[in-house]
């Protein structure tokens, strides 16, 4: 009996608890609601920097196209391509401008929301960039072959043959052509490094040149498409607004005309000869008055508007998809699954060009009209051969990237230019050396090869935490099997303040170097350091599953509290069910860049519409969803944390800046620490 009267007096707390909650609920979500208007602030200083930028390239006048208008990247296009005759040297001169106007394009079509992305748009840049990708190879090639023309001018005294090196910050060229064509001249290595080929002796006794080069960039793997499930989903609420737009305009029209025909009818009986001079400013005056009334209601449903899409752009990136893209062929990678990393290792074989001879102080050239020839090995019919082997594969040696990270053995993957992707087979006797950042395979054909890596391989995390650092500016932990990750974030910008690998600080190229956070995204991914799941992510990890709604729900208001309360990894979190999330806070108004040791951390349970505070602790022995002692519920993260706060805290929340909560949000929705750790 005492035991269901103790189960009795619960369930009644219980009910009041709830009570109290629904009815403040309303009043609690109409603040949240007016604290997440950060968030399309945010979005329109996003807009005005986008002008701002677009005003600054304008008013400079310095020749460089503008690659989101075709008329001036169509005639950059066009007049390069009339320019001939140009050096290797020169090429990679121009290759930067090149390259800066590929990843603005690429910029734009992944910074600009897609309920500012036109269909006809998105087809011009991605043509752009195919274009300006292939204008540059061939350039490449052409240079190339004017290179190869002069082999015999530079040729090595000791070997005969001819031996180029030429760096850059973007592209290295390796070429050798084979001029003395000794067939026991087998093994090609370039001076002052370990990069090089073992050559079948057909080869060596043939009239050829191989080339490498190495494209610090990746300009061979097809480039991703935007999603046009927002594009669709934001079009429909656009229309719905314009829609509710010009139905207010009608009724507010309506309402004012027949008020003043009633108005004037009552004037008419009373004074008929006045009315004349008073109609002109009855119709005037209603007239101004509706225009700034349906101007009033058009800014308020543009705000709805744009505050819908940018919760919509949210959840898309968190959203995941119902099945993979495609089926793959035989031997073909997956890039769900795997990303190329280091850049593109072209390897050719060419057949030599005629060479310049110099006669009476003259040097007479000799120019092919089909230009670069690529020299077929293995032939496309080998009947005249005896031996199977006549045609053994290329040994080939490359080095690493040293800017990019493989946290196991890379693979090896060629391109295959009929089926448009990368596979793996044709390849052998793959060898990595970690120590000496060197990789052997051999290769049946040459083409373009590239290094592969898991991409979910720091998937899932071990922990994570946010915290403040100082004004405006937090820390974001981010651990997982390999390394940990930690990135400051200040408004608009994002900075990678450590890597540590076996608890050792790594050097990173992007140390100091303070990039918006879609910049950010990108250059972790290509250094191997990526921790940002993809749509398809979950086919590939096993995922802590969290419905979308309410894990962008968490993602915001934590956000939101983000520069006076520290946030953390929760092993509870993965023992509760999909409809909730759970996480470690506490306050934390210091400067210290160190953690605080021991720190009080309160557990909180949030299932989008309701917080509660947890009586367990991490070192609890088993999990209760059980209420905390003397706490209440609350409809919002905010709220809850309002329990215990102080007033210093919850002031300096309210004077956050609107970019740098716009900016956590993104890191954590990109990141997805509540179903990824």
């Amino acid at each position: 009996m005492e035991k269901l009267e103790i189960q009795r007096i619960e369930k009644e707390k219980w009910q009041q608890l709830e009570a109290k909650d629904l009815e403040r609920r309303n009043e609690e979500l109409e603040e949240l609601y007016l604290l997440e208007g950060c968030f399309t602030e945010a979005e329109k200083l996003k807009r005005h920097i986008r002008l701002l930028s677009q005003w600054k390239h304008y008013i400079e006048c310095d020749g460089t196209p503008d690659p989101s208008v075709s008329q001036e990247i169509n005639t950059f296009i066009s007049l390069w391509k009339e320019e001939t005759n140009e050096t290797f040297e020169e090429v990679i001169a121009r290759s930067k401008l090149v390259l800066h106007l590929i990843e603005k394009l690429k910029l734009i079509l992944l910074e600009m929301p897609s309920y500012d992305l036109q269909d006809k748009n998105i087809i011009q840049y991605h043509g752009s960039i195919l274009e300006l990708q292939e204008l540059l190879h061939f350039k490449f090639n052409a240079a190339t072959e004017i290179l190869l023309r002069e082999a015999s001018t530079v040729a090595d005294l000791d070997s005969g043959n001819m031996e180029t090196v030429i760096q850059d910050e973007n592209v290295t060229l390796y070429v050798w052509a084979n001029l003395k064509k000794n067939p026991r001249y087998r093994s090609v290595r370039f001076s002052g490094t370990q990069i090089g080929f073992e050559i079948p002796r057909i080869l060596a006794a043939s009239d050829i040149a191989i080339r490498l080069l190495h494209t610090h960039y990746d300009h061979v793997t097809p480039l991703s498409t935007v999603p046009t499930l927002l594009q669709k989903h934001s079009s429909a609420i656009t229309h719905l607004v314009k829609d509710e737009v010009k139905n207010v305009e009608a009724a507010l029209s309506k309402e004012f005309q027949e008020e003043y025909k009633h108005r004037n009818s009552e004037s008419q009986s009373i004074h008929e000869e006045e009315i004349k001079d008073e109609e002109q400013v009855d119709i005037e005056v209603p007239t101004s008055f509706v225009q700034e009334e349906s101007e009033a209601t058009k800014s308020e449903l543009e705000m709805k508007l744009l505050r819908k899409t940018v919760s919509t752009a949210q959840l898309l990136l968190i959203d995941n998809a119902p099945e993979k893209p495609h089926l793959l062929e035989d031997n073909e990678v997956d890039m769900c699954q795997f990303t190329a990393l280091g850049g593109v290792y072209h390897l050719d074989i060419l057949e030599l060009p005629p060479q310049c001879k110099p006669v009476k102080g003259w040097m007479i050239m000799e120019i092919l009209k089909e230009g670069l020839q690529k020299y077929i090995y293995p032939p496309v019919t080998t009947e005249d051969f005896e031996t199977e082997g006549a045609f053994p594969p290329i040994g080939v040696m490359l080095e690493v990237h040293e800017n990019v990270i493989f946290f196991e053995d890379p693979l090896v993957a060629r391109w295959d230019a009929e089926g448009k992707h990368w596979k793996t087979d044709g390849i052998s006797n793959v060898f990595y050396n970690s120590k000496e950042r060197l990789i052997s395979f051999s290769l049946e054909s040459l083409g373009p090869v590239t290094l592969i890596q898991d991409t979910h391989i720091h998937m899932p995390y071990q922990s994570w935490e946010l915290r403040p650092l100082d004004v405006d500016k937090v820390l974001l932990t981010v651990t997982t099997v390999f390394t940990e990750i930690q990135i400051q974030i200040k408004e608009d910008l994002c900075l990678l303040d450590s890597v540590k690998l076996n608890n050792k600080k790594h050097s990173s190229i992007l140390e100091g170097k303070w990039m918006t956070p879609i910049s950010f995204i990108i250059a972790l991914k290509e250094t191997g350091l990526n921790i940002f799941p993809t749509e398809h992510s979950h086919f590939y990890v096993a995922i802590n599953y969290k419905i979308p709604l309410v894990e962008m729900k968490a993602y915001r208001q934590m956000a939101l509290l983000g520069s006076a309360f520290a946030f953390g990894w929760s092993k509870w979190n993965i023992k509760c069910d999909s409809k909730k999330v759970i996480f470690k806070v506490r306050e934390h108004l210091t400067k210290e860049e160190e953690p605080i040791q021991n720190p009080n951390w309160a557990l909180l349970m949030f299932s989008g519409d309701r917080a509660q505070r947890l009586k367990i602790d991490e070192y609890s022995e088993a999990f209760s969803e059980a209420l905390k002692e003397e706490t209440e519920f609350h409809s919002t993260l905010y709220h809850m944390v309002k329990d215990f706060a102080s007033e210093e805290a919850m002031a300096k929340i309210k004077s956050s800046n609107c970019q740098l909560i716009d900016s956590v949000c993104h890191m954590l929705l990109s990141i997805r620490l509540l179903s990824y750790s």
